[in-house]
């Protein structure tokens, strides 16, 4: 029996203004330690889009079961390839036409967590369904300071048409706290970062932050007392894992202040600009995903939707050579130079979702890793973006729930297999307690360990 005294699940170290929990200690577990089997870690569940649909044949891996090869676009899976489902033969059903004509783009990301139809709306009589990521929040939200989390890169309004007379409230939205009510995104990661570790006393986040800024201290400095004694009543395996804790805390917000300060540093026109939101798309992209990482570990929130870019994006990647829109490439009516470019997008875009998985299976948590305790949907509810297609979707699960998904496996279903029903088969793992999600027929067969 450890001689350190038990701490509670929720611990939160607190100074002047701003509260910080903290990741799973050995002190929060009872018996003996990791080696007893007796950790309970939470689960995670987070969703991951992508916009414009991928080019298949470069995305399905070879094989089947076990005995399958990763892809030429998922090749940067390899190091976390054992805990990576690909799951073929899904589909979105609401998000195709049903008389409604043009405005794939619309439907795709308004039915890609909700299984349901949007109505086709240019006004404020929007109106899809709710979200799986939202159905789990109402149901565990209450167990963590934040119910969800919703990030993105790009930002965009929700009145007026983006595509085809729909509302740019379903391009730019994928969670849905009710069928008419789109969860916002934060694209800020300063935004980002004092929503999570912000002070829990302040009501007013706004003079809280300025408080922060007027006296240039970190969340760590504001908590150093608290922390530090704290830590004389850890064993040396928790003071480690709180000082590796500390340290990616600071470097997130010492990366936060550089884009500020990069920001005011440059000639910039007159237009609004968010503070804080990174010049560079790959240091944007990095830091959401190690926002939503430093959430799971600290038990903020169990439930995350990230939005990698807007559907219908027609953002360039000249970071990789590609100077066009992406959604212009993407109907590449078969021109084979616009299809090796999006061929670049599509693996650009996954390995950045290699690496966040990578990092969340190198956090320690009860049993096994973070990725282990967690459940990763990574897709659209786009095919083949020059087709438009609404079956045979690009869908990774990444993650072993818990112990409760066999991963490292291709899985193949019947085509126009209801991707909801993959969804109703992880709100079950998350205690959930519902029957019915959209469009769903039933639970995802052969996921369990």
């Amino acid at each position: 029996m450890s001689r350190h005294p038990k701490l509670e699940r929720r611990t939160f170290v607190k100074g002047l203004g701003a509260v910080l929990g903290l990741p799973l200690l050995e002190a929060m577990i009872p018996g003996t330690g990791y080696a007893a089997g007796s950790i309970s870690a939470p689960k995670r569940m987070a969703f991951v889009f992508v916009p414009n649909g991928v080019i298949v044949p470069d995305w399905e891996p070879k094989g089947e079961g076990w005995n399958w090869e990763l892809s030429p676009t998922l090749e940067s899976l390899g190091k976390v390839k054992e805990k990576v489902c690909v799951l073929k033969g899904l589909a979105q059903d609401n998000a195709r036409a049903k008389g409604d004509g043009p405005g794939d783009h619309a439907r795709s990301s308004a039915a890609f967590l909700t299984g349901a139809h949007p109505v086709k709306t240019g006004g404020v009589d929007i109106k899809v369904g709710q979200s799986v990521d939202q159905v789990a929040a109402e149901k565990i939200g209450t167990q963590t300071r934040l119910p969800s989390i919703e990030l993105g890169t790009e930002g965009g309004r929700n009145a007026g048409q983006c595509d085809s007379g729909y509302s740019c409230a379903y391009s730019n939205n994928i969670s849905w706290k009710t069928a008419s009510t789109p969860m916002a995104k934060e694209i800020n990661p300063k935004l980002v970062f004092e929503r999570l570790f912000g002070s829990a006393d302040d009501r007013d986040a706004a003079k809280g932050l300025a408080k922060r800024n007027e006296y240039r201290k970190s969340i760590l400095d504001l908590v150093s007392d608290d922390a530090s004694r704290l830590k004389q009543q850890l064993g040396q395996t928790d003071r480690r894992k709180i000082d590796e804790y500390f340290s990616s805390v600071r470097e997130i917000e010492q990366r936060i202040e550089r884009s500020r300060e990069d920001d005011s540093k440059r000639t910039i026109p007159e237009m609004k600009l968010p503070n804080g939101v990174p010049k560079q798309l790959d240091e944007h992209i990095t830091l959401m995903f190690d926002l939503m990482t430093l959430a799971f570990q600290t038990d903020t929130t169990r439930v995350a939707t990230f939005m990698m870019a807007n559907e219908g994006s027609n953002r360039s990647y000249p970071m990789i050579g590609i100077n066009d829109g992406h959604h212009h490439l993407s109907h590449h009516q078969n021109k084979q130079d616009w299809i090796d470019q999006l061929k670049k997008i599509d693996k650009y875009l996954v390995g950045h979702f290699a690496k966040f998985l990578e990092k969340l299976d190198g956090i320690r948590e009860g049993n096994g890793t973070l990725l282990d305790q967690s459940m990763i949907v990574y897709g659209s509810a786009i095919a083949d973006g020059n087709r438009h297609d609404h079956h045979d979707l690009p869908i990774l699960l990444a993650g072993r729930g818990g112990g409760t998904i066999n991963a490292g496996r291709q899985l193949s279903y019947p085509k126009d297999t209801p991707l909801n029903n993959l969804f109703l088969s992880l709100l079950d793992r998350m205690d959930s307690g519902i029957d019915q999600l959209g469009d769903s027929t039933g639970r995802l067969k052969g996921l369990d360990s």
